[in-house]
């Protein structure tokens, strides 16, 4: 064909000649990453069961506490709160003073114990209501008898499984004809349906609620997980409430963090390794460092972020989630937090029959949340936003 010198731009408007320039890359801006579920990764075993269940168990506390309204500070005997820990030849520390008082008779009756004050020669303390009791060991005669038994009950906790689906149904004709960067557009929905899925996924781990009743489902019930939030009621801190420090004006500082994760620590053979936290709370945390940042003349970049957080009760990941209210920081054990999916049903691909001209399916999964020993974990709501 002999050269006519016509150029592109005289294929202008409704004229069939070029091919549309269109990128075969398919942007999408709406948020589907799931940092969390990443951090804490697949489970180790799947769930057999709808109702999800363990076992937890504790030692036998050392700690108590008086509950005496009516006590002398030079009492040796008094009430406690719970009488079950004590035994006679216990040295106990009252408080956080300097005494050690020997326990010489338990009634169980009345939950009292009557004590030696002063024992080995230490200051005697002022003794008050709600004072805290630390028990130091016990000291045995020699030659005794053995001790009666003393155990605790291992106790059952459980969640429940949580369906989550969507549907995908594509005409023929759509699935027939060529698509701008998509070669099989019901592949696309899969997975476009899959990433919403596991953004739901997490967004339940960290907000989820079981019903009040009827928690296995019905066929008016549906049946939801209990996520994290909702889980813990031990380790619950706010700004100021409770010996909490009161913050800057009940924002996030490095004491508030500190003391919530001390508190944890106190009752916990495990230490916090993971905070969890949105955006506002993520850019206190990295406020931390931002005094002590130096910087020589030839540095050209400026980094003001903290993505690992390191104390004396734990070297915690820190973990930037868009499912965590505002106001909140989730502090974790992410050894005892498991996301399990019931046995054969991790999110898979199942085709419906067909009803028409398309091809239908269903994406589907069923998981719950593993979340062992509430009380080693914790989280700090109502901060400044």
């Amino acid at each position: 064909m002999a050269f006519t010198g016509k150029s592109t731009y005289g294929a202008g408007a409704g004229l069939p000649e070029l091919v549309e320039d269109v990128s075969d890359i398919i942007g999408i801006v709406s948020p589907y990453e799931t940092p969390l579920l990443d951090h804490i990764g697949d489970a180790k075993k799947p769930a057999t069961s709808t109702v999800h269940e363990w076992i937890e168990d504790a030692l036998i506390a050392n700690t108590g506490a008086i509950s005496d309204p009516g006590i002398v500070g030079t009492d040796t005997d008094f009430i406690v709160a719970d009488v079950t820990p004590f035994r006679v030849g216990d040295l106990v520390r009252p408080g956080n003073t300097g005494e050690v008082m020997l326990v010489t008779a338990v009634d169980t009756g009345t939950s009292s114990l009557t004590v030696t004050r002063g024992y080995g020669g230490t200051t005697q303390a002022t003794l008050a209501d709600a004072m805290a009791l630390t028990i130091l060991g016990n000291a045995a005669l020699e030659g005794a008898d053995a001790p009666a038994a003393r155990f605790t009950s291992r106790v059952r906790k459980q969640n429940y499984t949580q369906i989550f689906t969507a549907s995908v149904d594509v005409s023929g004709s759509m699935q027939a004809a060529n698509q701008h960067g998509i070669p099989d557009e019901v592949d696309y929905q899969k997975q476009e349906r899959m990433r919403e899925l596991l953004r739901d996924l997490e967004n339940t781990v960290i907000n989820g609620v079981a019903p009040s009743s009827t928690q296995e489902g019905s066929g008016t019930v549906r049946r939801t997980m209990n996520g994290i939030i909702h889980s813990i009621s031990t380790n619950t801190f706010q700004p100021g409430v409770n010996g909490m420090p009161a913050g800057n004006s009940g924002a996030l500082d490095e004491a508030l963090l500190n003391a919530a994760m001390r508190a944890v620590w106190e009752q916990s053979s495990g230490t916090i390794d993971t905070i969890v936290c949105g955006g506002k709370q993520k850019r206190k945390i990295n406020s931390f460092a931002t005094g002590s940042r130096a910087y020589l003349p030839e540095d050209t970049r400026y980094s003001d972020m903290v993505s690992v957080y390191e104390s004396d009760f734990g070297v915690a990941r820190v973990i930037l989630s868009r499912w965590v209210p505002e106001d909140s920081v989730l502090l974790l054990d992410s050894s005892r937090i498991g996301v399990l999916p019931l046995a054969g049903r991790s999110f898979h691909y199942k085709p419906l029959a067909a009803t028409g001209d398309s091809v239908s399916g269903q994406v589907i999964g069923e998981y719950t949340l593993e979340f062992k020993n509430e009380n080693a974990h914790g989280v700090l709501s109502g901060l400044a936003v």
